[in-house]
């Protein structure tokens, strides 16, 4: 049996088991005591934790945390630990009583001591139906886990869950959000103060300023681990349509005008999930983290690409509505995610809809829900607010496993409304009246658009990148290196390599290179040198060979 039909024979399969398999797990546990402990602060947090009343333990522990707050202040830092944990240990109790001094002011009873506590929180936070986690309980397992993405300072970090609510989703928010909880003292009043870790770098307690502590991956982790959105994948490729409702961009962290947009867009039969290794380790890095801000555009990829090419257009508009004038944008594009982010910097207008249909669109015949679909797939130019693509096993000019059997049993498990049956009808019709026209027994599905006989694929090739706009390519390979025969399994090299590129990074790896450490690492180095930030790998990998010098960017978006 030829190689690409045991390969074809073995994916649905392993494509359906692998969906049951959580590709990240979260275990909510016991947090560890921090060390090393004062002998005052350890007698009243022995008391806190033998206390069943949750309430007489938020006491109990605020007696602890401010004997470890004092000390801080005073400029010990080795009671810092004590201090964090003492804080994610108060804001358990809280969340066990059912209280919230964010939303009321409370009287907390010690035993010993009344206190009042009060809380401050972001805006964004001001949701009467959010509920928490504190970081230190959480623990990762499963192929996406990786390494904490933590800055080290004062304060305990959470995970807020915010309503998904149709306020949230119009702002582009996504509901899992990190914050970091600080305690400050003044007598026998104290204040939880929930702070945003992407806009505070530092926080002031007593008359010390200090580093605040960020988890910027839990949040992220958990929300996979509990929203399971990679089981999406395989069936908003057979039923698109039944998913329309989930396409959408979220932005990952709180919208800053100040840092420059990251926009992932995954490929065929996956989901923003897939692009967590790559969140998780750039988020590791501080430069990363202070220049970037990072938004995930998911969708049904069950369509011809061209259609979500076109959802992605609408959700950048509205994004552009509600945030006017934000940074230009790096778009990440893996596999079929690539081919929709290509046709978002390349300029075609009318011209694709003139070769299908031999005539202007002013001049064909198409009427009603159909032309209004072709119009938003076929006519459209590079947008103005991105100024770098990246693209990763993308198969610019087809892959040969969707003209064979693995082609033949997607097409055979797709389905369509009759809306784009009616489509299909209309498609027969007009192009029937060209002598370029071809018969269509079906509408088209993704998997028809990543052959390489596809007419919209024979087509895109024909126009080139929008020249003001510096792209690059990192293609997977096992074994054979930059040549015309090599492949990642799924896209051969003579399909995902574009001359035009800035650079070219070959990564040792199947389909998924932007999961290698190597394809990582090429997007990393590529956003240090975007944002003008010195480069040094911190792994033993070679970079590729700039074909032209990079500029620094992040301008304004539309500033040409």
């Amino acid at each position: 049996m030829a190689p690409h039909f045991r390969t074809a024979l073995f994916a649905l399969p392993f494509a359906i088991l692998t969906g049951c398999v959580a590709p990240i797990s979260v275990h909510e546990g016991t947090a560890n005591p921090a060390e090393p402990k004062t002998v005052s602060v350890e007698k009243l947090m022995a008391t806190a934790d033998s206390e069943p009343d949750p309430m007489t333990a938020a006491g109990r522990t605020l007696d602890a945390l401010r004997v470890a707050a004092r000390a801080v202040v005073s400029g010990k830092d080795s009671a810092i630990p004590e201090y964090n944990y003492l804080t994610g240990r108060l804001i358990d109790h809280l969340i066990a009583a059912g209280v919230s001094p964010w939303q009321k002011s409370l009287e907390v009873e010690s035993g010993s001591t009344r206190y009042l506590l009060r809380g401050t929180e972001p805006a964004d936070l001001k949701d009467p139906g959010r509920t928490f986690v504190t970081c230190d309980r959480l623990s990762f397992t499963g192929r996406y886990a990786r390494e904490e993405a933590v800055s080290p300072g004062i304060g305990a970090p959470l995970v807020a869950f915010l309503s998904k609510n149709g306020q949230n989703l119009r702002k582009k928010q996504l509901p899992y959000r990190s914050v970091t909880a600080v305690v400050r003292f003044n007598g026998n009043e104290a204040t939880v103060d929930l702070l945003d870790p992407y806009e505070s770098l530092e926080v002031r307690v007593g008359g010390r300023t200090l580093p605040l502590k960020a988890d910027f991956g839990s949040n992220i982790a958990y929300g996979l681990s509990k929203e399971r959105i990679d089981k999406l994948g395989l069936a908003r490729l057979i039923n698109p349509s039944r998913y329309d409702d989930t396409a959408r961009l979220l932005m990952v962290q709180p919208y800053d005008p100040d840092r420059i947009p990251v926009l992932f867009v995954h490929g065929l039969q996956d989901t923003p999930a897939s692009f967590a290794p790559m969140y998780f380790d750039l988020m590791a890095d501080p430069a990363i983290r202070e220049k970037y801000q990072f938004w995930a555009f998911s969708y049904p990829s069950g369509y011809p690409y061209p259609m979500p090419a076109s959802l992605l257009r609408e959700q950048l508009d509205e994004v552009a509505a509600l945030h006017p004038g934000h940074k230009d944008i790096v778009i990440i594009g893996h596999s079929m995610g690539g081919l929709i982010s290509r046709l978002m910097v390349t300029d075609v207008g009318d011209g694709i809809w003139r070769s299908m249909f031999g005539t202007a669109p002013s001049e064909t015949s198409i009427s009603g829900y159909s032309r209004e679909l072709l119009e938003d797939s076929l006519l459209f130019n590079a947008r103005n607010d991105i100024d770098r693509a990246i693209f990763i096993s993308a198969p610019h000019r087809g892959s040969e496993l969707a003209t064979n059997i693995i082609g033949w049993i997607g097409v055979k498990l797709v389905r369509f409304p009759s809306t784009l049956a009616d489509l299909r009808n209309t498609l027969v019709t007009s192009l029937s009246l060209d002598a370029s026209g071809f018969q269509l027994d079906r509408f088209p599905s993704s998997i028809d658009t990543l052959s390489p006989t596809n007419r919209f694929v024979r087509l895109i090739n024909e126009y080139p990148i929008r020249s003001t706009i510096p792209y690059h390519t990192i293609v997977g390979d096992r074994g054979k290196g930059d040549t015309p025969d090599s492949s990642d399994g799924v896209v051969a090299y003579w399909s995902s390599h574009l001359d035009g590129a800035v650079s070219e990074k070959v990564v040792p790896s199947d389909h998924s290179a932007h999961q290698h450490p190597e394809g990582i690492e090429e997007v990393r180095r590529i956003l240090h040198l975007h944002a003008g930030i010195p480069y040094r790998a911190n792994r033993n990998l070679e970079a590729p060979p700039e074909k032209e010098p990079f500029r620094p960017l992040g301008r304004p978006h539309g500033r040409r």
